[in-house]
């Protein structure tokens, strides 16, 4: 387990002095970053083979929005591991203990070099902590595009800000992508997102969305025609902020 503290400032919030959803996203990943620090052996494994933890999913669930001013603690925690992949919950939880903010999250071990999966030996494996799984509801990490016809917009270039320390896109930013396409007074309780492949700066990102059932799904793929997808998003909540 590991733990950040932080606070809402400006630069977190939206016109309402509310928590943006992509900053609650950037402070679960800091937090998912930093944990290793207290996974010494593992992290000097993935260092000397140059191997990064990709994230394949994550699902957040929004209990409550914090505003700005508040005190926030971001915990994560690892809850099973396997050779190629490994499961956390990352959570924000209100300065009196109240839990605001959850998520489960999957992540695959992939050489940075390759790009093709590695795995970890019983002994990188055995010397973790592995802690309790957080209840919640965990939904399927198999996200089902809607049928119907989707809206296709024009396509999005992934610029130099979009890229992080392991040279793609970084996954966020994926997110707030979408959300610039969602209508404006969606506010989202509930949103799940499957990452395909890896975007690069230069990339271009084909956007297609519909509606259904009371949520918005998002697609991103690489190509106008093609069937291959960066990103495959649903966002649920309520039709009004």
């Amino acid at each position: 387990m590991y733990r950040l503290e932080t606070r809402v400032c400006a630069s977190h919030t939206d016109v309402r002095g509310r928590l943006k959803l992509v900053s609650a996203i950037d402070m679960m990943q800091d937090c998912s970053q930093m944990w290793w620090e207290s996974e010494p052996k593992v992290e000097q494994f993935f260092k000397e083979r140059n191997i990064a933890q990709v994230l394949v999913f994550r699902q957040v669930g929004i209990r409550r929005v914090p505003v700005y001013g508040e005190k926030l603690c971001t915990e994560t925690r690892v809850w099973m591991m396997k050779p190629f992949m490994g499961y956390r919950n990352t959570v924000i939880y209100d300065e009196v203990g109240e839990l605001c903010i959850e998520s489960w999250s999957i992540g695959a071990f992939v050489s940075l070099e390759t790009g093709r999966p590695e795995r970890l030996p019983p002994e990188v494996l055995a010397s973790m902590k592995i802690d309790l799984k957080l209840e919640m509801e965990y939904l399927s990490k198999k996200i089902t595009f809607p049928p119907g016809s989707a809206e296709k917009l024009p396509p999005i270039k992934v610029n130099r800000g979009d890229i992080d320390f392991n040279r793609h896109m970084n996954n966020a930013r994926y997110v707030q992508t979408a959300l610039e396409l969602l209508p404006p007074d969606f506010a989202v309780t509930r949103f799940r997102i499957e990452y395909k492949m890896p975007a690069k700066y230069g990339d271009l990102l084909y956007p297609e969305i519909i509606s259904s059932a009371g949520n918005w799904y998002i697609v991103l793929k690489n190509g106008e025609e093609n069937l291959k997808s960066w990103a495959l998003m649903e966002f649920c909540g309520e039709g009004k902020l």
